[in-house]
Parts: structure tokens; C-alpha cells; sequence
């Protein structure tokens, strides 16, 4: 089995900052690639930022030059690190993998975390 615990939300004033940080655990044989979403009521789910094992990145365009994901491989780790943040940043950020395990080597699942909420005030 394997989880993904986030961590690092909370309320926040505008043009503050945040740390989100996921960590997956369990029978893990590799990672392809970690990323997060946000979620906003009446809306669909929207990737926000995402990083491939080899360190290749991508961002909303909404996010850019403001939010930055960086991970460690070695712990299994992925980070958000949210600057200037608006009230529109306002979301449930979930964390995603595509994850092969020891006992499924030649398939890749993806995971998700249970969300953490990000309230930005303005």
C-alpha cells in the first residue's frame, strides 16, 4: 500500500506565504512524477504545479513566478512553496503521484492525498 500525507496548510493573509509538503510512504519501487492540484467548490479540480523523477516542471499559468515545487527524492517528498498568495489561491491542495510499487513493477498507480486546505485573506 501506499499513502500520500500532506501537511502545511492554514489561513494566511495576502501576499503571504505557505509550505505545502507531501510524503509518500509504503511499498514504493519508484516515483514518475509528483504533483499538486487545487480544488474549489463548483469548480474542477486544476493541476497547479507538477515535477518529474528527472526535475522537469510545469505551472499553471496562474501560479507562475509566485509558487515553486522542489522535491527529495531520497525521503519521497514533494514541496509547494507558495509566495505572494492571493485570496484567489483560496483551494483544498491535494497531492498526486504516479507511483510503481515492488509488487506491480511494470504498472504505475496514481495516488492521491486527502487534501490540505489553503485559505487566503484579504
Amino acid at each position: 500500500q501506499v499513502q500520500l500525507v500532506e501537511s502545511g496548510g492554514g489561513l494566511v493573509q495576502a501576499g503571504g506565504s505557505l509550505r505545502l509538503s507531501c510524503a509518500a510512504s509504503g511499498s514504493i519501487f519508484s516515483i514518475n512524477r509528483m504533483s499538486w492540484y487545487r480544488h474549489v467548490p463548483g469548480n474542477q479540480r486544476e493541476l497547479v504545479a507538477g515535477r518529474t523523477s528527472g526535475g522537469s516542471t510545469n505551472y499553471a499559468d496562474s501560479v507562475k513566478g509566485r509558487f515553486t515545487i522542489a522535491s527529495d527524492n531520497a525521503k519521497n517528498t514533494v514541496y509547494l512553496q507558495m509566495n505572494s498568495l492571493k485570496p484567489e489561491d483560496t483551494a483544498v491542495y491535494y497531492c498526486h503521484a504516479e507511483i510503481t510499487t515492488y509488487e506491480a513493477r511494470h504498472t504505475m498507480f496514481s495516488y492521491w492525498g486527502q487534501g490540505t486546505q489553503v485559505t487566503v485573506s484579504s
